[in-house]
């Protein structure tokens, strides 16, 4: 049986922080002196007192977490996130709906980046920052999830980075929690540098700020309707474009590199494979689409490596409407949509190493076939892959592709097109935002879309940023068995 005392704890704890987090936006109304800051004051003082008495009740409880409670608080804390973190969306100047508001919500903390809201550059400060900061704390949770749950509970071959010793199941170790300090102060060092260098650039503080918080988050949540076609700066598509390969790549490398080994990160097989991928389509890109393209050479690259970076890391801002360079533009970025980064990055995806996993595993069987009785090792970073992890990795591939079939079907019956369909559903899943077509693609949003289809697209967000298997595991009969 699950014990419900820890999760009452946890729960308490993630709901008192909300209440803390609150602030944020209540300050900001403050500053730009705006009637808005009673939309957060209310929800700070319930969560304080609802999170803290199931703090304080649960306060001499031992965090004891086996395998089966792993799953249920990973799955349980994210949508518990998502639905107190709505509340704001429903009381500020934005009014939504409760649709809208949690779609908004999960949008946020999956760091997808698809948004219901319009006219951004008329709405309240607070809301903008809000939903700023619910992409940048998703993006810290997204690592620490992928660096110290999914390898345990053995998702879609993340159990290859699994590290003798750090196991969460065990007591919280000393090691694991040194960890995570390093990668936070990662994390919130190079947002504070993204900010500088966004302000020296040309943007506003505020904008600077969200930007920031949501680029090393590969959020995309922007201050404008227009993204980053707002600024109209080629200098800052390159800064953030760095940041966005930044965020795209093990943060645990990051912490670990230092001036005696600071090439520890071109070390990492996912890492060289990324960049790769990354170089050959922006050069392709430029021959095949820099004509539709305004401006000099450093522009055009400038504009093709912003939108290719982005939609691979799924951080979804736009600088300029890709659609408009060619059928076949459209069609590789629908299938950058499914790649994404690293794992323990903030993007989303499939991953890189799960492509080198398949593409390995269909050597392995090729050579079988030529030599049945011959024994083939395979190493990933100098690992040896066992084959758990290639029937693992082979599974993942599967039920990505079956979900990813199922939600777009979903979306067809609420009558909307094929290309709609199809890109909305690779861009809930895969964590994206922006999708193709008129509706959601880089110059709409999905505000026009039905309930019913928020719905289906906020559940696909919910799948997609768990690894999907994490959240299907529930509808097992055998989960709730003792």
């Amino acid at each position: 049986m699950i014990n419900i005392k820890p999760i009452a704890f946890i729960s308490g704890t993630l709901i008192c922080a909300t209440g803390f987090f609150l602030f944020l936006p209540l300050l900001t109304e403050i500053i730009y002196q705006t009637d808005q800051w009673q939309a957060y004051s209310i929800p700070i003082i319930l969560y304080l007192i609802v999170g803290g008495s199931l703090v304080i009740v649960n306060k001499d409880v031992e965090i004891d977490i086996d395998l089966k409670s792993g799953f249920f608080i990973t799955v349980f804390s994210w949508i518990l996130l998502s639905l107190i973190c709505a509340i704001p969306f429903m009381y500020a100047k934005s009014s939504l709906n409760w649709v809208d508001a949690l779609f908004e919500s999960m949008s946020g903390l999956t760091t997808t980046g698809a948004t219901i809201l319009s006219d951004l550059d008329t709405l309240p400060k607070g809301i903008l920052i809000w939903r700023s900061f619910l992409q940048w704390i998703g993006g810290i949770g997204i690592i620490i999830i992928a660096l110290f749950i999914l390898p345990f509970l053995k998702v879609g071959g993340m159990q290859l980075f699994h590290s003798e010793g750090d196991d969460p199941y065990e007591k919280f170790s000393p090691k694991i929690s040194s960890t995570i300090k390093s990668i936070f102060f990662v994390y919130v060092g190079i947002t504070l540098i993204s900010i500088v260098l966004y302000i020296l650039y040309g943007m506003s503080t505020f904008d600077a700020i969200n930007h920031a918080l949501t680029t090393i988050a590969t959020g995309g949540f922007s201050t404008h309707d227009e993204s980053f076609a707002f600024f109209k700066s080629t200098p800052l598509l390159f800064i953030s474009s760095f940041i966005m390969i930044l965020g795209s790549i093990p943060f645990i490398l990051i912490a670990q590199s230092n001036f005696k080994n600071p090439f520890i990160i071109f070390k990492d097989e996912q890492v060289k494979l990324f960049l790769i991928i990354l170089l050959v389509i922006i050069v392709a890109l430029y021959f095949l689409a820099g004509s539709y393209i305004e401006g000099n050479v450093f522009d055009k690259y400038g504009h093709i490596a912003f939108n290719t970076i982005s939609i691979i890391s799924g951080t979804g801002y736009v600088s300029n409407n890709f659609e408009n360079w060619g059928n076949y533009a459209s069609i590789l970025f629908l299938f950058l949509m499914f790649i994404g980064g690293c794992a323990g990055s903030t993007t989303s995806g499939l991953k890189i190493f799960r492509f080198k996993i398949l593409f390995l595993s269909l050597s392995n069987h090729l050579n079988k076939l030529l030599r049945p009785h011959g024994i083939f090792t395979y190493k990933f970073n100098g690992k040896t892959i066992p084959d758990n992890t290639f029937e693992s990795v082979m599974s993942f591939f599967f039920i990505f592709i079956i979900t990813f079939v199922l939600a777009a079907l979903l979306l067809s019956f609420s009558g909307l097109d094929f290309i709609t369909c199809i890109s909305a559903s690779a861009s809930a899943l895969a964590n994206i935002g922006p999708g193709l077509g008129e509706i959601i693609g880089p110059n709409g949003n999905y505000s026009s879309l039905s309930d019913y289809s928020k719905i289906i697209l906020t559940i696909t967000m919910l799948l997609g940023r768990l690894e999907i298997l994490t959240l299907i595991i529930f509808f097992l009969p055998r989960f709730w068995k003792n």
